[in-house]
């Protein structure tokens, strides 16, 4: 169970599936507390400027003078999500066989590890906060894909904002890109991308700093428990799994 093999294809793209359909139904089922949810932005958002670290409105009004900007961004939060997560899992089955399942592992701990938060602690994004500056870019620029708005919207829990999978995920894309990839314009695009997917959630309002740090602890949670599996970095494995040699008759 613990040695690296070479994953294959249709296992792969059934686990995923299974995986997010999951993880979508136990995140949209918890009970969305809209007044709990509320109270605990309000609490974040008091005890942010308690540290003097409240800067988040901030940064949303700047980006959202810039049109061409703050639609950019909008449609960044919607998609790259997605779309950089997948392209680095094709990318670890075909370069990296011998470490995908170590790395998916980790990936996997801190999306239940999110889950757990999501239910234990209903947090409204700054977007839906009542009696605050923030704006809703989204709203306001008529986004088309984003879970905030339209019908999606209704089928979204809304209140589900921390931790933010958006930086856990990021940060797993970046951190293995780092880790694997071998040219170094690929590892600055690698260590660039978090940091980006980190500014985008707060110029939106999507989430709070204090959210982008519970989904670092999900993701830490995640590298310690394939740690604990694999009894070594997820990165240290062989890149190519062993090839075991066939018994003789």
């Amino acid at each position: 169970m613990r040695a690296p093999r070479a994953p294959r294809v249709w296992f792969e793209i059934l686990l995923i599936a299974v995986s997010y359909y999951v993880y979508s139904l136990i995140r949209n089922s918890v009970p969305e507390h809209e007044d709990k949810a509320l109270a605990h932005a309000d609490d974040i958002w008091a005890f942010q400027a308690k540290l003097g670290l409240a800067f988040e409105d901030s940064i949303n009004h700047a980006v959202d003078g810039v049109h061409w900007l703050v639609v950019s961004m909008n449609y960044y939060y919607s998609t790259l999500h997605y779309v950089i997560t997948i392209a680095v899992f094709v990318w670890l089955y075909r370069k990296h066989p011998g470490r995908y399942g170590a790395v998916r592992l980790t990936l996997a701990v801190t999306t239940f590890a999110a889950l757990i938060g999501y239910y234990l602690y209903p947090l409204a994004p700054p977007r839906l906060m009542t009696d605050t500056v923030f704006i809703d870019t989204v709203q306001v620029h008529g986004t088309w894909g984003s879970t905030s708005s339209g019908n999606l919207a209704n089928v979204s829990n809304q209140y589900a904002a921390m931790p933010s999978m958006h930086t856990g995920w990021s940060l797993w894309c970046g951190i293995t890109i780092v880790m694997l990839a071998k040219a170094p314009w690929a590892r600055i695009l690698g260590a660039l991308y978090p940091m980006a997917t980190i500014f985008v959630i707060m110029a939106t309002a999507n989430h709070f700093w204090m959210d982008a740090v519970g989904g670092m602890i999900c993701l830490a949670f995640g590298y310690a428990a394939a740690y604990a599996w694999y009894g070594k970095s997820v990165y240290q494995l062989p890149q190519q799994p062993a090839v075991l040699a066939k018994a003789p008759a």
